[in-house]
């Protein structure tokens, strides 16, 4: 199994990263890191986090990190990160 990154993913991500750095350079660089490393795990347990609350089907799961949700999509060979977002703010 492997991961896709889908790009208005990497878009969502380098917005939040600009904005951690504004701050401190090293947290932002943390912050990647470790998001990169707790997707990474997803592999072995695909299906460990929450049924999305903003979709309706049993392979789109919400994943919680560091007060973002990260949404991603559970395929036979892959899973793809759809999207992340603050939870204090609605999905566009």
């Amino acid at each position: 199994m492997r991961i896709i990154e889908s790009v208005k993913y990497k878009t969502e991500l380098r917005e939040i990263a600009f904005y951690i750095r504004k701050d401190k350079k090293n947290a932002s660089i943390a912050f990647v890191k470790e998001l990169k490393n707790s997707i990474n795990k997803l592999i072995n347990f695909p299906y460990k986090n929450r049924k999305s609350i903003y979709f309706g089907s049993d392979d789109i799961r919400d994943m919680t990190f560091k007060g973002y949700t990260i949404i991603y999509e559970i395929f036979e060979n892959k899973i793809e990160i759809l999207s992340i977002f603050n939870q204090n703010k609605p999905n566009e």
